[in-house]
């Protein structure tokens, strides 16, 4: 019962890592804000926790969507201590391929996303004492991979974002952290596998990037989000935990 007394809002909660952030955070004794753009996988998570979570469809790209979902969240709950922004998709393309509109809704979702996401629950965590943020970076954070210019860029944004929340709010009591997952097994990749004219292949040489020769599990990353929400993480801030399965390591 790691996050006992915790009320914890998690994005992009309805599939993937933030579902199974979603369900771990329950598990370990949270109550859990499960929001995503989807309202039906929202409720289809939330269901599955029962009586300790409450879901709500939001944009995290649109200011009034977030400040609505946050609002709600914490006035069902009596209040927030942890902020996992999670909400994100990625794209194929490269600056000249992308079109602009495309470009824009990545960086908006990736990227911005966090930036609303933070500043309308930064004045709740406060609230409550301080609180822990852990934002979704990436390996790509860090390194460089082809055909995907909008989702390096957001990514490489999030990481640094972190750092300068972190330095920003650190006399507030409240951490930020990022966590950079590599090939996650996940609904993310969904979109890619229906744009690639072979799938297979696409998702072997996904496989081969990593020393294990696998993708990692939803869960993978979710425990150590867990890690990052919890006390047992109390001098952990302006950090970026890799879990890739040793892609960054060659």
């Amino acid at each position: 019962m790691r996050l006992e007394g915790k009320i914890a809002l998690i994005t992009g909660a309805g599939a993937g890592i933030g579902e199974a952030t979603a369900l771990l955070f329950a598990k370990e004794g949270a109550k859990v804000i499960v929001a995503d753009r989807d309202f039906e996988n929202a409720k289809k998570v939330a269901d599955q926790i029962g009586e300790n979570a409450f879901a709500i469809a939001a944009d995290v790209a649109k200011s009034s969507d977030v400040e609505a979902m946050v609002k709600a969240g914490a006035e069902h709950f009596g209040g927030l201590d942890i902020l996992v922004n999670n909400a994100g998709f990625g794209t194929l393309g490269t600056v000249v391929t992308l079109e602009e509109d495309l470009w824009d809704s990545v960086i908006d979702v990736n990227l911005k996303g966090v930036f609303l996401c933070s500043k309308f629950a930064i004045p709740e965590l406060i609230r409550r004492g301080g609180g822990s943020i852990v934002n979704l970076a990436s390996t790509i954070s860090v390194v460089g991979i082809p055909d995907r210019a909008a989702y390096v860029a957001a990514k490489g944004g999030v990481a640094a974002l972190t750092r300068a929340m972190a330095l920003d709010h650190a006399n507030e009591g409240i951490r930020v952290n990022s966590v950079a997952p590599g090939v996650i097994n996940s609904s993310y990749y969904d979109k890619m596998f229906k744009e690639v004219e072979d799938p297979v292949a696409f998702k072997k040489g996904l496989e081969a990037r990593s020393p294990l020769n696998k993708m990692g599990e939803p869960i993978d990353i979710a425990n150590m989000i867990l890690f990052l929400a919890s006390d047992e993480s109390t001098f952990s801030t302006g950090a970026m935990f890799t879990i890739d399965g040793g892609y960054t390591a060659r």
